[in-house]
This record gives structure tokens, C-alpha cells and sequence, in this order.
């Protein structure tokens, strides 16, 4: 029993550092954050290691006790960016996702919308057409299918607000990405649920 009681209390401090080092740092993948505090703390023995969702439930907790009332502002801000950009990209089916599409987001991270489009280029070529100036990067990542791959991220400004494009072939729609916390289909938010955020006050008095 007691060793019982000290496996889930590691797995318990585990996960609230992964999730801190997360909320700190930016970093996205639980996986890197996990892998970062387990060889720091000297744990070989990944039954020991906590899940993806042990560590998105303490980054929430971590988010909760230290949202503060003036990141709703910056929050509000980046959320009516994102749905401008998600209009202008309409044809490319856009859906909000990451930290923006949560309960209790983090202000610091990009917008990041998941497109669907033939092929990058379409994207890029609207991109030209409207003299974005853009960064081209791969993503790794793991999808509905169980499968492996990279999607094709396009970076850009608009304004002070950094966003990220993945663009995901129209072809693959029904095989979507896993969401890198809980590890279930990213679906995101269309248009109409991120003008909904954006007429709530929900999320300031949380």
C-alpha cells in the first residue's frame, strides 16, 4: 500500500511539474515537458511517468490558480484575431485550436488554426496574394488513424499577434489530428463558437 501511495504521489508531482514547465516555458508537447522532469528527477521508470491527461488536468489547475482578470483583455484581443483570420481564410474550412480553444487559455501562446486545403500551396499562394510574409515549418504529429506524420505550418504576424497555419489535405479530414494533451481528435472551433467566446464573460469571472 504504501509504495502504492508514493508510485501516485511521484506520478502526482510529475505531472503538476511537466505542467508547470508547460505553462512557463510554452512548451506545447506533454510529451517533451514529461520526459524533461522525469530525467531531471532521476524517474528511468516510465510506469512511474503520468499520462497525457493527468498532465492537461494539472495544467488546467495550474491555469485556474493563476488566471488573472487582466489576461481576459489580452485573451478577448487574441481571440478576435483569430476570427478574423479565420474569415479571411473561410474557403480552407478554418477551426481554432490550441490554448485559444480552451477553458482557461494561455495568452502567450499563438493563434493556431487547422486548415483544409488541397495542398499547401493554396494557402501559401493567399498568403502571396495578400503580401503576407510567412515561415514554413514541419509538425510531427500523431493522428485519429493511429498513424505518424508532418503537417506543414505557415507563421506569420498580423499585428503584434503571432499566428500559426497547420494545413491538413482536404483528402485526410476524416483522419484528423490528435490533440497533443488528451490525445483525442483536435476538432476545434468554427467561426460561430469563437464569436461566442467572444460575447461571454465567462471566462473573466471564472
Amino acid at each position: 500500500m504504501q509504495h502504492r501511495e508514493r508510485t501516485e504521489t511521484q506520478r502526482r508531482w510529475l505531472a503538476e511539474e511537466a505542467a508547470r514547465l508547460m505553462a512557463e516555458q510554452g512548451i506545447a508537447e506533454p510529451e517533451r515537458a514529461r520526459r524533461k522532469v522525469a530525467e531531471r528527477a532521476g524517474v528511468t521508470d516510465k510506469r512511474r511517468w503520468p499520462s497525457n491527461e493527468e498532465i492537461q488536468e494539472a495544467l488546467l489547475a495550474y491555469r485556474r490558480l493563476f488566471w488573472r482578470p487582466d489576461q481576459a483583455a489580452a485573451v478577448d484581443r487574441q481571440r478576435q484575431q483569430a476570427l478574423a483570420a479565420m474569415r479571411h481564410f473561410h474557403r480552407f474550412h478554418p477551426r481554432l485550436i490550441g490554448s485559444l480553444a480552451t477553458d482557461y487559455p494561455d495568452p502567450s501562446q499563438p493563434v493556431r488554426l487547422l486548415l483544409s486545403a488541397e495542398t499547401v500551396d493554396e494557402v501559401v499562394l493567399e498568403l502571396l496574394n495578400q503580401g503576407i510574409r510567412w515561415r514554413e515549418r514541419q509538425e510531427a504529429r500523431r493522428f485519429a488513424d493511429g498513424s505518424r506524420g508532418f503537417l506543414p505550418v505557415l507563421s506569420f504576424m498580423a499585428g503584434d499577434t503571432p499566428v500559426e497555419l497547420l494545413v491538413l489535405p482536404r483528402t485526410a479530414r476524416s483522419n484528423p489530428p490528435l490533440d497533443p494533451l488528451d490525445e483525442r481528435p483536435e476538432k476545434g472551433l468554427d467561426e460561430a463558437a469563437v464569436g461566442r467566446l467572444l460575447v461571454t464573460t465567462g471566462i473573466a469571472q471564472a
